[in-house]
């Protein structure tokens, strides 16, 4: 049986060229990447100005007040590196106090939720440590945008329309903000957010002031310090959460001015003769590798996302890792033990002909899993990339992602999240609102993801970056909060052992499981559920049913909204390729 063959149709051509490019799930922050690298910029100048622009343009996905997760590799540099931005919990936020504020559960809206915001202070971070340019130059674009406004995107107008009765009732600043006139905007109105473009321009100002660009840009980083602290006290204000009870945020002036976002080594693992870089368990990215790992024997049939028993193996096996990942991941982890040969061969045993309908965790090294409760929601269907989005302002599925490469050989992945605008209150003279990304964190003492003061949240965001013979190939990721390194996977399979162009892989129908504990409140799991495009074939999902699969049909374009860039060394080319799935990403370069 050979592996199915990539569609000769793709949605649009992969790019190729010599001097630069980037991918983004929006054209406007792909354009502002674009235009840094056309400037003389590096690929990190051209993702930071980029990511600044996200923040503008898909306020329903990430916002300053958010997080992010990057992975890079500078040119000539040995080893991939990971960037940093998941803020930790504050001091305040116990378990204690969330239980005193008769809660069992984090909320998954509303200042409570808050960690420490890191996707600023991050963005800058690597701008000054690898990038080349000024604050000014980089912040540019995203500030013209908040300033002279940019087209709405549909899912963006459909956030505020679902979530406008909760702006009119509770959050009065959020609708100044979102509901001009008082009305819900439409898609493709020009929306403007002079408020946050103020913070910009006052970003740009402070960055002027050093004798070193690294001073400038120190200084920026301060301003911005200074400027969460008006978050901080907006939000020290009893609000309403998605609880539907009222709380005050925990975080201070001293846990933000306390934090800086930093830099860590990636965690690796090999995969027919390609090594794949993630960050560790304080994210989900580990899952994948150990995804990998268990595939990478097996015959090639049993690795084709396209055929019914392939697309069986994919979605059991990411069932056993993302068991694992709710029973052990969390800040600190050591995930050698996750990975060791002899517990990914254990865990490949388990792979049968049928589906499971247990949450089967393993205990590498001994340790025995933690096991939270296992809340049953009927109905889920999960995320598609967009945010599925609550009356009460609770989000599944979430975030952006941009990657650019240039042609000096630096390559960077980032996938910005959190501070939607649908997350907590927007503070009045800033334009935005902070995360919520603490409702990841069990209030549960044993948990491996505990609610701790200054424990980072076990976060879903994993951008991915494959390095062949010590040197970076490819960065990719996609938005969509549990799905994304399960999009992920079958991109890499269909690529790595199909022989697929990233074009092709992403065009590709895909499928996800609901078999794991969501990430979001309210936490709820599916057993046996799968989400699967129509375009997999009815002979591929029948399939899967009479396994036993609970197969949800998501319709033909609806999973993933994944992106890449890389480099072909044997051909002496850079490349890059986008998704149509959402009608926003998009690719460009030369």
């Amino acid at each position: 049986m050979s592996y199915t063959a990539p569609a000769a149709f793709t949605t649009r051509p992969q790019l190729e060229g010599s001097h630069g490019f980037a991918a983004s799930t929006h054209w406007l922050a792909t354009g502002a990447a674009q235009a840094v690298l056309e400037r003389g910029g590096n690929a990190f100048d051209a993702v930071v100005a980029g990511g600044f622009v996200l923040h503008v343009v898909e306020p329903h996905l990430n916002g300053p007040g958010g997080d992010l997760v990057g992975i890079f590799q500078a040119a000539g540099a040995p080893d991939p590196i990971v960037l940093m931005g998941q803020g930790p919990a504050p001091a305040g936020a116990t378990i204690e106090h969330f239980r005193a504020e008769g809660l069992d559960l984090v909320p998954g809206a509303g200042g409570l939720a808050a960690a420490i915001p890191a996707a600023v202070d991050a963005w800058l971070l690597l701008l000054r440590d690898h990038g080349t340019l000024e604050v000014g130059d980089v912040l540019a674009a995203a500030s013209g945008y908040a300033r002279e406004g940019h087209p709405l995107l549909p899912a963006a107008a459909a956030t505020i329309g679902r979530v406008a009765d909760l702006f009119r009732r509770h959050w009065p600043t959020s609708a100044d903000l979102w509901l001009p006139g008082g009305e819900v905007p439409r898609a493709g109105d020009i929306v403007r957010n002079p408020a946050y473009a103020e913070v910009l321009e006052t970003l740009i100002a402070a960055g002027t002031a050093g004798q070193t660009r690294e001073e400038r840009i120190d200084a920026a980083r301060a301003a911005w310090r200074r400027t969460l602290h008006d978050a901080v006290d907006f939000l020290a204000v009893p609000h309403r959460h998605s609880s539907g009870t009222d709380h005050a945020a925990v975080l201070t002036a001293g846990d933000v001015d306390g934090f800086s976002a930093g830099y860590e080594d990636a965690v690796t693992a090999t995969f027919r003769g390609f090594t794949v870089a993630k960050s560790d368990a304080w994210g989900q990215g580990p899952a994948l590798l150990q995804a990998l790992r268990i595939l990478e024997p097996l015959p090639d049939e049993l690795l084709d996302p396209s055929t019914e028993e392939g697309a069986h193996t994919v979605v059991e096996t990411l069932k056993l890792v993302l068991a694992d990942r709710d029973a052990h991941f969390g800040d600190g982890v050591d995930t050698a033990p996750l990975l060791a040969d002899a517990y990914i061969a254990e865990r490949r045993a388990l792979l049968g002909a049928t589906a499971s309908r247990e949450w089967r965790p393993g205990s590498p090294a001994g340790a025995a899993p933690h096991r939270p409760p296992l809340r049953e929601e009927q109905g889920r269907t999960a995320g598609t990339g967009e945010p599925t989005v609550a009356v009460s302002g609770r989000t599944r599925g979430d975030t952006c992602h941009i990657d650019v490469v240039d042609r000096w050989g630096n390559i960077v992945a980032v996938t910005p999240s959190g501070g939607w605008l649908q997350s907590s209150p927007t503070v009045p003279g800033l334009g935005f609102c902070l995360g919520t990304r603490l409702q990841m964190c069990w209030l549960d003492p044993a948990s491996p993801s505990a609610l701790r003061p200054g424990a980072r949240p076990r976060t879903t965001l994993t951008p991915t970056l494959v390095l062949r013979d010590g040197a970076a190939v490819m960065a990719l990721g996609t938005p969509g909060g549990d799905q994304q390194d399960q999009w992920q996977l079958p991109m890499l399979l269909r690529m790595l052992v199909g022989g697929y162009t990233a074009q092709q892989a992403i065009d590709a129908p895909t499928l996800h499981t609901t078999a794991m504990i969501d990430s979001f409140w309210p936490r709820t799991w599916n057993p046996a559920g799968v989400v699967a495009e129509d375009r997999l074939g009815d002979g591929v999902l029948d399939g899967l049913a009479a396994r036993g699969h609970d197969v949800v049909r998501a319709g033909d374009w609806s999973l993933g909204r994944l992106s890449a860039v890389g480099i072909d060394e044997v051909r002496g080319v850079l490349w890059a390729a986008a998704n149509a799935r959402g009608m926003s990403g998009y690719a460009a370069g030369r």
